[in-house]
């Protein structure tokens, strides 16, 4: 199994430490993921990242789709690959409709359309076997709406990309697992509980069919974030946990239009994530981190003293050992925690 570090998007102001980012590359990690969301970009933290590291790989989990254009987001990765030696690692996912038409002014449309669409230009890109060219729901090249010039050509990349530039998107829905299982190299869920791949197991397998050629989970890696807090003291390493289930849980999404609670159902935890959604839209926000389960936390995180991370990190490997897990990519870990993870599975 696999180790990476998530850094998250930045506040108020963008700062970027880089003292756990050279650790995670010293102590063996793979992977560190930069994120956007409203106000950072993933790519120029990225491009920081790759600019004063050596041998991990940066990717962005990630880059909101909707934002930019397939082909933006193709050369885009096709610089940061060739500037870092190939340590570029491409995640990208479809944001939500709150971010999509409140930040980007653009139409969220059809979520999975737009990624299968998405990722195949620029596989297209990627290969430079043909100018490129597509028709599709959400993009056309070259473009032929009413309003264009007539004038557009379909291209090749002047650069030489690497084909096997590794794609990943992020998602949590059996239609994402599916449309993820089909067209990417890897998928990052916002959290796992790693006993219950059950969840997407028939999706992923749909997906690999659709894709053909054997694919299966040998080559295709799912990354969860989980969330690492090291303490003695158990409630106190479950806070931050709580405050972050019950922000997506509670707050990521309209009534009814809240991916991150239907997961949360999903999980086993309906009646907490109707109360936890009830109270956060109400503005009652600590009452909404406070009725989120310790048994949740428990079950997508690694929380607490070092023996009690280490029982838990069990469930973890043999989630790997099974090809169900390919890496865990670990958020808000100390350096400590960091080392420990390092110890027992690198």
């Amino acid at each position: 199994m696999k180790l990476g570090l998530v850094l998250g998007y930045a506040g108020k102001r963008v700062q970027l430490d880089m003292a756990p980012i050279l650790e995670a590359e010293r102590l063996g990690f793979s992977s560190v993921w930069t994120a956007e969301a409203y106000g950072s970009d993933a790519v120029s933290t990225a491009a920081w990242v790759l600019s004063r590291t050596e041998r991990i790989q940066v990717g962005t989990a990630i880059m909101q789709m909707p934002a930019r254009t397939p082909a933006c987001a193709a050369g885009t990765a096709i610089t940061l690959s060739q500037l870092s030696g190939g340590r570029f690692l491409l995640g990208l996912g479809p944001s939500g409709p709150q971010v999509v038409e409140g930040w980007h002014g653009v139409a969220y449309g059809r979520p999975l359309t737009r990624t299968r669409e998405y990722i195949e230009i620029i596989r297209k890109i990627l290969a430079r076997e043909a100018p490129v060219e597509h028709d599709g729901y959400h993009y056309q090249l070259p473009y032929r709406g009413p309003d264009a010039t007539g004038l557009g050509k379909p291209l090749k990349s002047i650069v030489y990309p690497d084909p096997d530039l590794q794609i990943y998107t992020a998602s949590i829905s059996s239609a994402g697992m599916r449309c993820a299982g089909e067209v990417a190299d890897g998928v990052i869920p916002v959290w796992m509980n790693p006993e219950r791949f059950d969840l997407f197991e028939k999706s992923l397998q749909e997906g690999f069919d659709a894709a053909g050629g054997g694919k299966s989970l040998a080559d295709f890696d799912i990354a969860p974030f989980t969330t690492v807090v090291l303490g003695d003291d158990l409630d106190r390493c479950r806070m931050p946990v709580k405050g972050m289930l019950s922000l997506y849980i509670g707050g990521m999404g309209a009534r009814g239009k809240n991916f991150y609670n239907d997961y949360a159902v999903r999980l086993g935890y309906e009646e907490a994530a109707g109360k936890i959604q009830d109270l956060f839209l109400d503005g009652k926000k600590a009452e909404a981190m406070a009725a989120v389960p310790d048994e949740l936390v428990d079950d997508v995180s690694l929380v607490g003293p070092k023996d009690r991370i280490l029982d838990r990190l069990e469930a973890w490997k043999d989630a790997g050992a099974k090809g169900q897990v390919g890496s865990i990519l670990a958020a808000g870990a100390s350096p400590e925690a960091m080392r420990l993870l390092a110890e027992a599975l690198l």
